[in-house]
């Protein structure tokens, strides 16, 4: 049997998934957040990544002695986008606290500035002393978290439709910029808050951006791609056929062998200094024949992987000198198109507009 070509995405948040990967780190501490080292990471859309991905939360990430440091990630996108032309650019945006009305304009305003390459990978924040941070009351529970999550993705993509794709008119003869009729008030009500629209920013140029996530978060119903995990091929096997979304993408821990060092030895120096912690993801430490083997395999049964880097200074190198092309050269994964959006990359449709849907049924009745 064999699979359809897999669209790769890499999560480029700090130095790597390992707490203490900067100590690995081919620049110094001071220039993680730099303009130069963001876009020289950025660069990895030439090794053919479909999808740039960016963790974020408003608490330093990890705890300890390791340096830690983080900008916006819908900031880090925005400047990515910038310098790139073809790959995707998803921020991870947690709805916990974060008001949906301007979720949806900063990603909206992202899609319109990528010109069609924008995602948003929507996550939750767990930890109490967030809701200080926000100045809200604490969101309590799974339960909780996972209500204001799914809340949050229906008013975002309600006011991602909340203008018509031909609402601006821009009518010089008649001074009109707007079309009223063509702007709709979303009139959503949840269990804690309203919203009523309509946004203040034009309809993404995908009409509405690609959303992912965790299934186990966020109701399948309201995710274009299901970010699934498990510790072995059977158990992510499992999570991706009971996802219920349109594209499924694998998460994937990776630790690659390089010309200094082992793989093994290579997390064994960082564990020293700091434990890389289970998330429940799949996980390859080896060569880097040895994870293409994995995502031969992983074609079978997902439509993409998400690939976690141990450092990113290290295996980003190896993962585009040797596992991509031979991805690529056997049509196992697929490159990007120039001129193409994030969803046409990933073989999604641009979906209608819900309220000009309704407007066209209602006309013919």
């Amino acid at each position: 049997m064999s699979g359809p070509a897999l669209r790769l995405a890499l999560e480029i948040d700090g130095d790597g998934a390992h707490p203490a990967a900067w100590r690995r780190a081919a620049h110094s501490p001071d220039q993680l957040l730099s303009p130069r080292r963001v876009a020289r990471v950025a660069a990895a859309e030439n090794a053919g990544f479909t999808l740039l991905t960016l963790d974020d939360g408003v608490l330093p990430p990890g705890a300890g002695s390791d340096v830690v440091g983080r900008i916006g990630a819908v900031e880090r996108a925005a400047f990515i986008a910038a310098s790139t032309s073809v790959v995707g650019i998803a921020p991870v945006v947690p709805l916990t606290y974060a008001e949906p009305f301007h979720v949806s304009s900063q990603l909206a305003s992202l899609d319109h500035i990528s010109v069609g390459r924008a995602g948003w990978v929507v996550s939750e924040e767990t930890r109490p002393e967030v809701a200080t941070v926000w100045g809200r009351p604490l969101v309590d529970g799974a339960t909780a978290r996972a209500r204001e999550s799914r809340d949050g993705v229906e008013v975002v993509r309600a006011l991602w439709d909340s203008w018509e794709d031909d609402a601006v008119i821009r009518s010089v003869a008649t001074s009109r910029y707007l079309d009223r009729e063509r702007l709709h008030y979303v009139d959503f009500t949840g269990d804690t808050y309203t919203v009523k629209g309509p946004a203040i920013v034009p309809r993404p140029p995908q009409g509405q951006l690609v959303v992912l996530g965790s299934p186990e978060r966020v109701p399948g119903d309201r995710l274009d791609v299901a970010l699934v995990t498990g510790h072995d091929l059977p158990a992510v096997t499992a999570s991706a056929s009971a996802a219920g979304t349109p594209r499924t993408f694998a998460e994937v821990e990776v630790a690659l062998d390089t010309a200094y060092a082992t793989a093994e030895e290579r997390v064994s120096d960082l564990e020293r200094h700091g434990s890389w912690s289970d998330r429940g993801r799949l996980r390859h430490i080896g060569s880097a024949a040895g994870l293409a083997a994995l995502l031969r395999e992983l074609r079978e049964v997902v439509d993409g992987v998400r690939l976690h880097p141990l450092v990113l200074d290290e295996d980003l190198p190896e993962l585009s000198r040797l596992v991509l092309p031979h991805l690529f050269e056997r049509r196992y994964a697929v490159r990007p198109l120039p001129g193409a959006s994030l969803r046409t990359h990933l073989g999604l449709d641009r979906p209608a507009n819900r309220y000009a849907a309704v407007a066209a049924q209602e006309e013919v009745r």
